[in-house]
């Protein structure tokens, strides 16, 4: 399959050059656009066999729900059965912006969309790109990561092209991606909102909004109920190597990450490190290092995330050991990031 490339402004894109990949859409075909968190890759949401390509394309299990993006809030009302006073008050304080909420689903939401579930995720982006192509598309376009399962999810076309080259029908470049993590996904469905993946928006700023937000129990890693969000129940955003995590306060994590990649070097292989600012003129002769960003600048470190993650592949190193951050605002989402790219192999300090 040959993958066309158009090129458009993030601010300003040609509608012409959109028009035509909205046409890929219309047809059934895969095509993947930037958003304001990661790059997705798009079909039309109500078409069965649409949506099963993505499935296919992405080597993604069946039962992984997936997240409906539309262009503008009207379009909400044929998707859901019911929209409760919780999400009505999130929808106006966070859309458009990197917030997937999920309802009730109406009948004309196909299974496939949400992994046999009564309840679709929704989210309007903030990217005009993407707001744009979904309304010359004209249907609402289920879109999850543009990337093989299980890995890093792309924050620019050409990681997009790394992955799914030859495997999709076209790929929409507007640059980098502002946020870098996925949207932050919260159940309405429950009688107190529940927080299922943690994102640009907050759990401190959902709490301030709402007044009482839960937490699913799966982000700890109890894995026993069906995945009711993306990206809650496999491993995901993973590099090539084995990634160990290091937790806890700065002053711990800096002598065991230390302690650790000295082992490792002692002991022949090639280690990467992936760290802050502040620990990389720390760090052992022979160690190939990826500066995140500034452990007080969490914006910069989710933005760097996955693009961090995925330097090592060019790298062949035999382990990363990753330095972990406060969960505070943005941290939380980081966080839930590296634990699972990591596999849950965590050394807390």
């Amino acid at each position: 399959m040959h993958t066309e490339y158009f090129v458009v402004d993030k601010d300003h894109p040609d509608q012409g050059v959109l028009g035509q990949a909205a046409e890929l859409l219309k047809q059934g075909k895969l095509v993947a656009f930037p958003t304001e968190t990661v790059y997705g890759l798009g079909a039309n949401g109500l078409d069965e066999k649409a949506v099963a390509n993505i499935y296919v394309a992405k080597g993604r299990p069946s039962d992984n729900p997936l997240i409906l993006h539309i262009s503008h809030i009207e379009e909400l009302k044929q998707l859901v059965a019911h929209i409760p006073n919780n999400a009505k008050v999130l929808m106006n304080a966070y859309w458009p912006g990197p917030l997937t909420i999920v309802f009730r689903r109406a009948a004309i939401v196909p299974d496939i969309v949400t992994g046999g579930l009564e309840t679709v995720g929704i989210r309007l982006p903030d990217s005009v790109v993407a707001r744009e192509l979904i309304a010359l598309a004209g249907t609402p376009i289920a879109a999850p990561s543009a990337n093989i399962s299980g890995r890093p999810s792309p924050t620019n076309a050409q990681a997009v092209l790394v992955d799914l080259e030859g495997k999709i029908d076209a790929v929409v470049d507007a640059g980098n991606c502002q946020i870098g993590v996925e949207s932050t996904v919260i159940d309405c469905t429950t009688p107190v909102p529940t927080l299922l993946r943690p994102g640009g928006v907050t759990l401190e700023m959902l709490m301030e909004t709402l007044g009482e937000v839960e937490m699913d129990p799966i982000l700890s890693g109890s894995f026993e109920l069906a995945p009711r969000s993306p990206g809650m129940k496999y491993t995901h955003y993973a590099p090539d190597a084995p990634m160990v995590l290091v937790e806890g306060e700065y002053p711990q994590v800096l002598e065991l990450l230390l302690k650790e990649v000295s082992a490792a070097l002692t002991e022949g292989k090639r280690v990467g490190a992936l760290i802050s600012g502040q620990t990389a003129d720390k760090l052992p002769v022979g160690t190939i290092p990826f500066v995140y960003g500034m452990r007080e600048n969490v914006e910069e470190i989710a933005a760097n995330l996955y693009l961090a993650l995925r330097n090592y592949d060019d790298h062949s190193v035999d382990v990363i050991f990753a330095e972990g951050i406060s969960e505070e605002g943005l941290g939380l989402a980081v966080m839930n990031r590296l634990r699972k790219a990591s596999g849950y192999r965590i050394i807390k300090g």
